[in-house]
């Protein structure tokens, strides 16, 4: 199996894709997934080192009752033929092994001096590179060690269930749900990845080798 301390990083980006099919199943122990997520949480750059990321993990009935959380808000929330669409793939994420919820602790730039507060409120995109780096170096480590993910966003109507059922902080404002499992079938159901020319994404000027 491969790990996540051995596979090279530019392999490993390779190795993370969306995998929707999942089981209730995991090739490595719960203690292993928690150190990842702590893993991406501590190490994952910031704005001005702010820390600001912050990380739910939800295994076995935790991690359904997430997703009976969301089941019901859908179903309340949205047209019934929109909802129709959506149930089967919450009842997939609820199939699943487990979710680490990621989460924006609002309240953590008041530690940063005030010049700097002012700074990152009038940029605050700068946050959400963060939480991108901490869910992609999650998604891909856990990947690298033999789950499937796939990265889901279904605040703000589970907002109020997940505050309520797990005591989450007022200040933590809800940014992505990471479903993981043992996959069951192949990334995107099996449909081949198409890429774009790089000629066109990328433009270098005045290199020398």
């Amino acid at each position: 199996m491969a790990s996540a301390y051995r596979t090279s990083f530019l392999e490993a980006i390779k190795i993370r894709r969306s995998v929707l099919s999942l089981s209730k199943e995991s090739p490595i122990s719960d203690d292993r997934i928690e150190l990842i997520v702590n893993h991406a949480i501590k190490h994952a750059p910031s704005p001005f080192d702010v820390q600001s990321c912050r990380a739910v993990i939800l295994f076995g009935a935790e991690h359904e009752k997430l997703w009976d959380i969301g089941m019901a808000a859908a179903k309340n929330t949205l047209p019934t033929p929109v909802f129709a669409q959506y149930e089967t793939k919450i009842q997939g994420f609820r199939d699943a092994y487990g979710t680490v919820l990621f989460f924006e602790d609002t309240d953590a730039s008041k530690s940063l001096p005030q010049p700097l507060q002012d700074l990152t409120a009038k940029y605050p995109d700068w946050y959400e590179h963060s939480q991108g780096m901490n869910q992609f170096i999650a998604w891909t480590a856990l990947a690298t060690e033999g789950l499937g993910c796939n990265l889901q966003h279904y605040h703000p109507m589970i907002n109020e269930g997940v505050a309520k059922t797990w005591d989450i902080p007022g200040s933590w404002s809800p940014r992505a749900q990471l479903v993981f499992g043992k996959p069951t079938g192949p990334p995107r159901g099996g449909v081949e990845k198409q890429f774009a020319p790089l000629e066109t994404r990328v433009k270098v000027y005045g290199r020398k080798n």
